[in-house]
């Protein structure tokens, strides 16, 4: 007796046939070549990649208002197309009237072509809304990964205010094969990530 096809999750969407990101192609064609000469890397295999994208988005408020995190959860899924975990309190912390295993924010990880897609958007769409925009701060993690904090969620374009007046902050990391920073910065830098200028 054939066994019954398993529908996949709503939220999983069918990526067409041959489909690459604009992003994923820059890598391929341009970037690889530029870090290549920039390192004077002997293989391929040496130029660090970007691995994943995650975004969280902490809750203060959530200990008094489980409906809150779900929201942000929500937002989440706006933001990035991919359904969204709630995080939990990991330890009681008694001054926030926080107990372990309570909700206290939501998180995305997203790879591959849900990543280079958010990154695009990113770049050429929600930070340029952003008021006095001067570049993104500059200090990465000493591993070769960089965390990105917004003050607003509102900034990005599928977040309706009048739908969601409350507003947060959310960080945004990446995390990348590179062993250096220096070598995380070149990479993010030439996917189009807008540091600040040095004034020197």
């Amino acid at each position: 007796m054939a066994k019954k096809a398993t529908n996949k999750p709503a939220e999983v969407q069918a990526v067409p046939a041959g489909y690459v990101p604009t992003l994923k192609k820059v890598y391929k064609e341009e970037i690889v070549e530029k870090l290549m000469k920039q390192f004077s890397y002997t293989t391929v295999m040496q130029v660090p990649k970007l691995v994943k994208i995650t975004l969280n988005e902490g809750v203060g408020d959530a200990t008094q208002d489980k409906k809150i995190v779900e929201e942000a959860a929500e937002e989440l899924a706006l933001i990035t197309g991919q359904k969204a975990v709630i995080t939990t309190s990991t330890k009681d912390v008694s001054n926030f009237k926080l107990r372990k295993g309570m909700p206290i924010g939501a998180k995305v990880t997203l790879r591959d072509v849900k990543m280079y897609e958010f990154l695009e958007k990113l770049i050429r769409v929600t930070l340029p809304r952003i008021r006095d925009f001067n570049g993104v701060a500059e200090k990465l993690d000493g591993q070769g990964n960089y965390t990105l904090g917004l003050k607003e969620q509102i900034i990005f374009p599928e977040i309706d205010i009048d739908k969601n007046p409350r507003i947060h902050g959310l960080e945004i990391t990446f995390v990348t094969t590179a062993k250096t920073d220096e070598e995380a910065y070149a990479l993010l830098k030439e996917f189009g990530i807008p540091f600040k200028k040095h004034n020197k």
